[in-house]
């Protein structure tokens, strides 16, 4: 169960986790080794070699303890969810693009004895098509869901949208009406509401592992309606009990139909600024290039907000 998004994603993943084991399968939660640049002043993701404190289990895949951090000593959310769960948790290095991610994946699998992948976005931008005006983040997502798909040639693996809007990127509405070309497409599987305990435990689980998005999702189950803001108000979330859903897709599919056209953009890229190069290609500004700009190493940013 990895939250794809990097940042705060696992928490989200936990919700999911849950409810796989509510239905008698245990779980191994995990993530990304890419900080939001107000927790890692480091612009981009984390590749292993910058890792310290991570059980190897190959290039691209380790697990963390609440020890793991980056070699400058900021602590990864993985590592933060570690010390929630008491248990060691994957982080995926997406430096490699979609193929490492893909060997990473499969290589945390095996060593994990996992019969089953399923990679959890919060919000929705992983069914973005880089013309929604709040796509924020959409590299990471990209990435790791086309890698996901090139792992499903040797492992089944699921798609998820925990809290679709919860963001503040992908409007409520907007995940919608991505998840029903899904459906018309044969590709999308199902949905789950996020229960109160189940709640209760993000919300608990946040106060450990920084993140707004999940805790948005929480808010909705609660019952909260209306708007409010996040990420120091440049963005708006709209709270309503879709909120508090998990919608399921095939990613093998999403990418077969276009669907995730982002995705398909980045398949063949080997490294993350190809990746970013190729979506760059299509118009669409990512979080790299944010986070870069906020650390004086790229152009000035206009409008843009960190994941």
């Amino acid at each position: 169960m990895l939250g794809i998004g990097g940042g705060g994603d696992v928490v989200g993943a936990l919700a999911v986790a849950r409810l796989c084991e509510a239905l008698g399968t245990p779980f191994e939660l995990g993530g990304v080794a890419w900080e939001r640049i107000v927790i890692d002043p480091k612009p981009g993701p984390r590749a292993l070699a910058e890792v310290a404190n991570a059980r190897l289990l190959a290039p691209t895949a380790a697990l963390a303890s609440p020890d793991t951090a980056t070699a400058d000593g900021v602590p990864f959310s993985e590592a933060r969810m570690a010390t929630v769960l008491g248990s060691e948790t994957v982080l995926i290095d997406v430096t490699q693009g979609s193929p490492g991610v893909a060997s990473g994946l499969l290589a945390a699998a095996g060593a994990l004895d996992c019969d089953l992948i399923v990679c959890v976005d919060v919000g929705g931008d992983i069914l973005a098509r880089g013309d929604e005006p709040g796509l924020a983040s959409p590299l990471c997502d990209a990435v790791m869901l086309a890698g996901a798909a090139l792992a499903a040639a040797e492992l089944p693996v699921i798609g998820a949208v925990f809290g679709p809007g919860c963001d503040g990127e992908l409007a409520a509405e907007e995940v919608v009406d991505r998840v029903a070309a899904l459906a018309r497409a044969g590709a999308w599987l199902g949905a789950w509401g996020l229960t109160a305990r189940i709640a209760d435990e993000l919300a608990d689980a946040a106060a450990t592992v920084p993140t707004e998005a999940s805790l948005m999702a929480v808010r909705c189950a609660r019952g909260e309606v209306g708007t409010t803001a996040i990420r120091a108000g440049r963005r708006i979330v709209k709270l309503s009990p879709l909120g508090a859903l998990t919608l399921f897709f095939d990613p093998v599919l999403a990418l077969a139909t276009g669907l995730t056209p982002l995705a398909v953009a980045v398949r063949d890229a080997t490294d993350i600024e190809e990746a970013r190069e190729a979506l760059a290609a299509l118009g669409v500004r990512t979080e790299l290039d944010y986070e870069r700009s906020r650390a004086g190493e790229g152009p000035a940013e206009v409008g843009g907000a960190p994941r």
